[in-house]
């Protein structure tokens, strides 16, 4: 069995639960949607023998609690928060990390690059869903408009279903259809899925209700991230649908920064359908830079 070491960091507004993995240059994932640290659990065990994997729960969410009352949340707040953790875990200018963010993990990841752009070699931003960029932007800022004003007359539920019809059937809510990507195992109920399922449904009703809309309206300075000689790889699942929101914006990054597309196994989560293909793609990707 691995050793696992947790900890806890305190930042304005919030405690930060992490798990740090393995040995090797420092990796930080930061995982998206409803996701807290265990959603990372297998895709950080395959990569333990080379990296030093730091996963944890963004604020808000599972056991890193906010201070005070739930508020819409700032992508720039969640990229401090992740500078932060860095520094705490022993990452410097003079020896920066390799960060992995998927979905609006990966925006995080953007702004992290663009703020703290000294604590960042190469970052891997697979698939952000960055409405802003896109030509119906209008049509975006609609519907998440309409999923807030859901979430506080009626509740989470029917904010998730019009979020959902929004997207058509397709991206980042099926997020919450499990940690794993998939069906939990037949047979007796493992106490730590179980546990960390009750910790998604909670994060479910955050996410819909104070990250979504507000982190809808971002959009990262790119010609900063540009600027700033930061190495950024957008990554795009082999099987997400070219005309999905995610995909599109990937692209529209890609372009902006004047990079390659990785291609990565699966899709939104292949992270979680396959973590062994994922995590040799991701070791490819770092090790090309």
């Amino acid at each position: 069995m691995e050793a696992i070491r947790t900890g806890t960091l305190a930042t304005p507004g919030a405690t930060l639960h992490h798990e740090v993995r393995g040995s090797g240059p420092i990796l930080l994932l930061i995982c998206g949607g409803v996701y807290d640290a265990a959603g990372f659990a297998a895709l950080a065990t395959t990569l333990a023998d080379r990296y030093t994997v730091v996963t944890y729960d963004r604020r808000g969410n599972s056991r890193s609690p906010l201070d005070g009352p739930p508020e819409p949340q700032r992508v720039e707040v969640h990229a401090d928060d992740a500078a932060r953790l860095l520094t705490a875990v022993g990452v410097t200018p003079e020896e920066p990390a390799l960060v992995f963010g998927n979905s609006s993990g990966a925006v995080i990841g953007l702004e992290l690059a663009a703020r703290r752009p000294e604590l960042v070699r190469t970052l891997v931003a697979h698939e952000p869903p960055l409405f802003e960029l896109l030509p119906e932007r209008d049509r975006w800022r609609a519907l998440f408009r309409d999923v807030e004003e859901a979430f506080h007359k009626e509740g989470p539920g029917a904010a998730h279903q019009i979020f959902a019809a929004g997207l058509d059937g397709g991206g980042e809510h099926q997020e919450q259809q499990g940690a794993d990507g998939g069906e939990a195992p037949e047979g007796q109920p493992d106490p730590e899925i179980m546990a960390m399922m009750g910790r998604l449904e909670q994060n479910a009703a955050f996410f819909i209700g104070y990250e979504a809309p507000s982190f809808s309206r971002h959009s990262p300075d790119l010609a900063a991230v540009r600027a700033a000689g930061v190495r950024v790889v957008p990554a795009l699942g082999e099987a997400t649908a070219e005309d999905e929101p995610y995909a599109r914006a990937t692209r529209l990054v890609a372009e902006r920064l004047g990079t390659r597309i990785a291609p990565f196994p699966g899709d939104h989560g292949g992270f979680g359908t396959d973590p062994a293909a994922f995590g040799a793609a991701l070791r490819k990707t770092l090790a090309t830079g």
